[in-house]
């Protein structure tokens, strides 16, 4: 990996490891107190949006310094982000019955506002 590459990954390895975390705090705290299913459902919900985030990252570090190419990969970046997260709560609904839709959008909604907070952090 070249440096401009490494220099454009760390960063954004560190924001999408940052939103993990606080999903699984959020899906833990969540399990203490509603309920090991609300806790399941707020976990799939910060998965759906880590997830997301991840294939982001990865499309936007793969690439080097010209602007035109880096705006190209982040609008790729972004419409497959967002391909991802529409098909990952559908399978989410879908499959998975018992999940509490409250509590999935809740966990999505804070690993969102962690991501863009973290963004601030970085």
């Amino acid at each position: 990996m070249s440096d401009s590459a490494q220099s454009i990954a760390r960063p954004v390895v560190r924001i999408v490891a940052l939103q993990f975390t606080i999903a699984v705090l959020f899906s833990a705290l969540v399990a203490y107190f509603a309920g090991v299913e609300k806790g399941w459902s707020a976990a799939m919900g910060g998965a759906i949006a880590v997830i997301g985030s991840g294939a982001y990252a990865l499309i936007v570090a793969s690439g080097g310094k010209d602007a035109k190419a880096a705006l190209k990969r982040h609008e790729l970046a972004e419409m497959v982000k967002l391909f991802i997260t529409a098909v990952l709560f559908v399978v989410a609904l879908v499959l998975f019955q018992s999940a509490t839709g409250l509590w999935l959008i809740l966990g999505f909604a804070v690993a969102t506002l962690a991501y863009w907070l973290s963004l601030l952090a970085v």
